[in-house]
């Protein structure tokens, strides 16, 4: 008996021992790796049982081989000018280490010391409010076409912070989820380190990411109710362990097929990029971010120079060949005649920045002129060339003190008692998109000018949500040649003393205007501007940080 004895607990120790270096064995060695497939993904090539579509974002969604202008267009609007300029100098040092570590390191330029919060914002504003347009016009139609088409969940993959990446996937791409590292704060300002490949996957459930547990499948897609899943290779070797587990095939292209891809078109977007903020207006590549430093040193002179003779110094009629003098273009067009437009007492113009009553009021060569404006900084009204009527946001009281600027008007005969220049938008839009026109403008018994303008700078916006707004005017006069396109259109009669044609009116106005520029109407108002950018309704109490 004792030798029997002895025989089953041997049997069942060996068992047991066996059974666990199977365990071990299995564990040790990772699944086999996916095949690897060496062109550019196709949505007419990818297999079409494919459930789910991993694709990497840098190198990958994005055209560009490289994320540097991504992270300098954080540092210089999170950070400022000097954070730009070091991250410029260090770039010899990144093209030294891998895109791996080059991204740590840029991580670590762009984000440390910078507040995590602002004004209460739920998210990092910059990523919400400036990242998305540029990341847009850098996505690949091939590969999104392929990883989006017939795809029941796309999830994109990337080593850049999720507070960068997430807002333009999730919104303007309808991605269903977002793998990337989330950056570290304390007390309330970003440590400039990001979470490692490892630490995201053990925050995120992989597997209810890729959609595994909706069908209760494995990747491989062999067996029913399993999940077939493909993925696209880009930039770097972050998150391989993710291609390599789920993946069953993944699509890598070659340099020769990224020089082919072209734009992903806005009409392709979930939803249009009406918005979006933020003092750059370039591409900041390397050399296009060398350029804007080589050029600060005469910019910030010659926007001064500009301000002095334009607007101090000089009579208002020698405005326009001044300005023309220095760099700053104007191109007018009138559907009859420039002196039966300027005839008239009420222009009312589409908003593209702060100097859109300058414009109207010299080309139509109005010095009498007076611009209704709403929360500008006390600074743009002291050198505005033209007087300045300040909106108090009280209907009632607004369209009074306009009926009675008006009025003085027809007493001083014509023109010469003095018009008014109206932008019922209530703010600017950079975007060829046109915000709902307020009905106000109908209610002063007036014909009205439409002019529709069009604005275009090559370095700096002179608009912003999140900003100073008195140095509007500085950044936009600070651009090497500013151009502005001056459309006056057939007169519209007015609605008159606020009966029921003052919404058609308006909407008519917008209509013209918008057929004109080739813009889009839209029903958006500037509470829905801000609600996007800045995270509030825009509304001010007499203060110099809004637009």
């Amino acid at each position: 008996m004792s030798w029997k004895a002895f025989t089953k607990s041997l049997l069942f120790h060996s068992n047991k021992i066996v059974r666990r270096l199977k365990s071990f064995v299995l564990h040790a060695h990772p699944p086999p790796p996916p095949h690897v497939v060496r062109r550019p993904p196709s949505s007419d090539e990818l297999p079409a049982a494919a459930d789910v579509t991993v694709c990497k974002v840098e190198g990958g969604l994005l055209m560009s081989p490289s994320t540097f202008p991504y992270f300098m267009l954080v540092a210089l609007e999170a950070g400022g000018l000097f954070r730009g300029l070091l991250l410029l100098l260090l770039y010899p040092v990144l093209l030294l280490l891998g895109h791996d570590r080059a991204t740590k390191l840029m991580v670590m330029v762009s984000f440390a010391g910078v507040r995590k919060e602002k004004d209460g914002s739920p998210s990092f504003r910059v990523g919400r409010a400036v990242m998305p347009k540029l990341f847009l016009e850098d996505v690949s139609a091939e590969v999104f076409d392929a990883a989006a088409r017939r795809r029941r969940r796309l999830v994109c993959v990337s080593s850049m912070p999720r507070e960068m990446v997430e807002p333009f996937l999730k919104e303007y791409l309808a991605v269903d989820a977002v793998v990337a590292p989330e950056l570290r704060a304390f007390r309330g300002y970003y440590l400039g380190l990001a979470e490692s490949d490892g630490e995201v996957m053990q925050r995120l459930d992989m597997e209810e990411v890729i959609g595994m547990k909706e069908r209760g499948g494995a990747g491989d897609g062999d067996g029913d109710g399993q999940v077939t899943v493909v993925g696209i290779a880009g930039l770097g070797n972050s998150f391989h362990q993710l291609f390599q587990n789920y993946c069953k095939e993944v699509y890598v292209a070659s340099e020769w097929a990224r020089r082919r891809w072209r734009p992903l078109h806005p009409r392709r977007y979930a939803k249009p990029l009406i918005f979006h903020d933020g003092r750059v207006a370039f591409r900041p590549t390397t050399s296009a971010t060398l350029a804007m430093f080589v050029w600060l040193p005469l910019a910030v002179p010659l926007a001064l120079l500009r301000v002095a003779l334009i607007v101090v110094v000089l009579p208002f009629s020698l405005a326009a060949p001044i300005a023309a003098a220095l760099g700053i273009h104007c191109r007018c067009i009138a559907a009859s005649t420039l002196r039966a437009a300027a005839a008239l007492d009420l222009f009312v113009c589409n908003h593209r920045s702060l100097l859109d009553p300058l414009y109207v009021s010299a080309v139509a060569g109005r010095a009498d002129l007076a611009a209704a404006t709403y929360s500008i900084s006390r600074l743009s009204e002291i050198l505005a060339p033209i007087r300045t009527f300040r909106l108090t946001r009280d209907r009632a009281a607004d369209r009074a003190a306009m009926q009675a600027h008006l009025s003085r008007s027809r007493r001083g005969g014509g023109g010469g008692g003095g018009g008014l220049v109206v932008c019922p938008e209530g703010t600017t839009c950079r975007e060829p998109f046109l915000l709902r026109f307020s009905p106000l403008f109908t209610e002063l018994g007036a014909d009205v000018q439409p002019v529709a303008l069009h604005s275009e700078v090559a370095m700096f916006h002179g608009t912003t949500a999140g900003g100073w707004k008195m140095l509007d005017p500085f950044f936009l006069l600070m651009n090497p040649s500013p151009a502005y396109v001056v459309h006056f259109l057939d007169p519209v009669a007015g609605g008159g003393g606020g009966g029921g044609g003052g919404p058609e009116v308006a909407n008519e106005v917008q209509r013209r205007i918008a057929e004109t520029l080739g813009y889009t109407c839209t029903a958006l108002t500037r509470r829905d501007k801000y609600l996007v950018l800045a995270g509030n309704d825009g509304v001010v109490a007499n203060n110099n940080k809004s637009n």
